[in-house]
């Protein structure tokens, strides 16, 4: 299981710190949430800060687009050294020329999909994708609960990639912790977001071997 803390839930007085301590506490990558306050509710930060952060740290850099036009962000994320950018179904009207504009810029292209998604939504593109992000909470808000019925959509996207001969790894984001982490794994994840139950523990290294099942 790879393990992606995300900075959302970080103390962002002191940012530089947070991220070494991931990395020295065996993090895989970073998650990094990009909103803009239409597609979800909130704001949170934009490209000049995740450049910023790019010296910050040797983890590759996970960027969850949660926004409309997100075409908008790739130039940037590019030149900061963005490893995986994953948008939302629900936002953009052209799946497969998104896709390939992230995969142009030599980065890894993924799909987002809100809880009430169907995976119907990414069936013609799901061969081109290098990862499918799956959000167990409604997005635009850290600290929500975990929805039990993720993990049936899970296991169904397990299945999916599985007849058609594909390895594509599956993100889960929203109420990850220990606790549920196991059954996770067991529908077909492979890549977890974390946010308050890394950051919101003072042993980070311990916070990330619980949840590496």
């Amino acid at each position: 299981m790879k393990i992606a803390p995300s900075i959302l839930a970080s103390d962002f007085s002191r940012l530089a710190e947070e991220l070494k301590d991931i990395e020295k506490g065996g993090a895989d990558y970073v998650h990094l949430d990009v909103m803009d306050g239409h597609f979800v509710p909130n704001l949170s930060f934009g490209v000049p800060i995740i450049k910023a952060l790019r010296s910050c740290t040797n983890l590759p850099f996970d960027v969850h687009l949660m926004t409309y036009h997100p075409e908008e962000y790739l130039e940037g994320l590019e030149k900061a050294g963005t490893h995986m950018v994953s948008f939302h179904v629900e936002a953009v009207p052209h799946l497969d020329r998104m896709i390939h504009n992230i995969k142009d810029r030599g980065m890894k292209a993924g799909i987002a999909l809100n809880p009430g998604t169907s995976l119907a939504s990414i069936d013609q593109v799901l061969p081109l994708l290098d990862f499918v992000l799956i959000m167990s909470v409604n997005p635009g808000f850290g600290g929500q609960k975990f929805i039990p019925y993720s993990l049936d959509k899970i296991a169904a996207l397990s299945a999916m990639i599985k007849e058609r001969g594909l390895t594509i790894p599956i993100e889960v984001d929203g109420g990850v912790n220990k606790d549920n982490a196991p059954l996770l794994k067991k529908a077909g994840a492979e890549i977890l977001v974390a946010g308050s139950s890394v950051f919101g523990k003072e042993d980070r290294a311990a916070a990330i071997r619980d949840l590496k099942v």
